[in-house]
């Protein structure tokens, strides 16, 4: 009993830990997210700005290139997250189902201890019912 104990605590701990990451990783993707368009936004901003001036147009080609590279790795990261996420998504659901079997099997063990100790606890009524019936048929007897 203690064993199954142990390993129901150890996979409700791997499963909150897995929705913990999950929710990390859905905040991590919207943070990225939030920076790609924070990025495009810039980027429109600096094309505007890079039309008003002489050095602005020569200065933002460069720009340019250098907002593409950042814009890049955070589509790669995001890809990353992406993936990383889904299989943590698995990795919960395969949690959870285990987590779920483990918590059925304690339930029917636990509701098969109660029945065996409530059969016990009739039998021995029943033993003292026939018990007491045999001293009643006894003493008319007499």
């Amino acid at each position: 009993m203690k064993r199954r104990e142990n390993l129901l605590r150890l996979k409700r701990f791997r499963a909150e830990e897995l929705k913990r990451r999950n929710v990390t990783l859905e905040a991590m993707r919207a943070d990225v997210e939030r920076k790609l368009r924070d990025l495009e936004e810039a980027v429109a901003r600096e094309k505007q700005r890079a039309n008003e001036s002489d050095i602005g147009r020569l200065a933002f080609p460069s720009f340019l290139r250098a907002m593409d590279a950042r814009r890049e790795n955070l589509k790669a990261t995001l890809k990353d997250i992406e993936r990383e996420r889904t299989q943590a998504a698995l990795e919960l659901d395969k949690a959870s189902e285990e987590l779920k079997s483990l918590e059925l099997a304690a339930e029917q063990e636990l509701r098969r201890a109660t029945e065996t100790q409530l059969r016990r606890s009739r039998l021995r009524l029943d033993e003292l019912a026939l018990s007491r019936q045999l001293r009643k048929q006894a003493l008319r007897q007499i």
